[in-house]
């Protein structure tokens, strides 16, 4: 009886890395696959043991994971515009507490479900210091969502009249922090007044909410228009927020003059 003598081919390194990153990349381990084709190029891995060089690779896979998750939450976000916690200027006369900032960047208002209002006139920085909050939300992994106010309430209304509100309010109610911007700048009309309502309501001692409006706190419940919803969006607004008061010149016009 013929016995068969052969054995399998040896794989050369090569072929063994090519295999290697091509595994990685089906099963989306694309910070492992970027680390590893990395150390291919260097004599890097060769001063490590097997385990040490095992949990670099896993490590570079966490990380790349992490950041593509914040791009995602401020993508999903829909900021207006870029603003960053570092990016905030304290050296403008505005009424503007760095210790009290530093504070609410810890967002534990977030964790403890209490709201954060910004007003002031217009141009002194208010959506700028919300975002900025939002961004560095987004870094936490807190889901966020911007809307400018006038525009959110708008299409809700297009959405109730459709059908299709309560999943709308359900996106909404989905984020542990929203930010509502410019909200007040006109007085509610009689279908948005329902809708801001439910989605207080729905966040309510549950999720967070920042609110920036060119009208101080004392003026919202005249905005709303209505005597006996505005008491019950004030109730469940007020109670246990934090509350920046912004002061002093637009800092578009100030910024404009020094261009000048």
């Amino acid at each position: 009886m013929e016995t068969n003598n052969k054995t399998a081919p040896i794989t050369p390194e090569k072929d063994r890395n090519t295999v290697s990153l091509d595994l990685m990349h089906r099963m989306k381990l694309n910070g492992m696959a970027a680390a590893f084709e990395e150390s291919l190029s260097s004599t890097f891995a060769e001063t490590m043991t097997p385990d040490s060089f095992l949990s670099w690779l896993l490590a570079r896979e966490w990380d790349y994971r992490s950041a593509a998750a914040i791009e995602r939450l401020i993508r999903q976000a829909s900021f207006r515009y870029k603003a960053y916690p570092e990016e905030i200027d304290y050296t403008i006369s505005r009424g503007l507490d760095r210790n009290q900032m530093e504070r609410l960047m810890s967002l534990d208002f977030v964790s403890q479900k209490k709201n954060l209002f910004i007003t002031g006139s217009s141009g002194t920085g208010k959506s700028f210091i919300a975002t900025a909050i939002g961004y560095q939300a987004c870094k936490s992994g807190i889901r966020t969502m911007y809307a400018n106010a006038s525009k959110l309430l708008g299409s809700l209304k297009v959405a109730k009249a459709k059908g299709t509100i309560e999943a709308e309010l359900k996106k909404i109610e989905r984020c542990p922090l929203l930010i509502l911007d410019d909200l007040f700048l006109v007085p509610l009309d009689a279908k948005e007044r329902p809708i801001l309502l439910d989605i207080i309501e729905d966040r309510h001692e549950r999720k967070s909410i920042i609110i920036t409006s060119q009208l101080p706190v004392s003026s919202w419940y005249d905005s709303i228009c209505e005597p006996t919803v505005a008491d019950a969006i004030m109730d469940r607004l007020v109670h246990f927020a934090h509350q920046i008061e912004l002061t002093g010149e637009s800092l578009r016009k100030m910024k404009a003059q020094k261009n000048k």
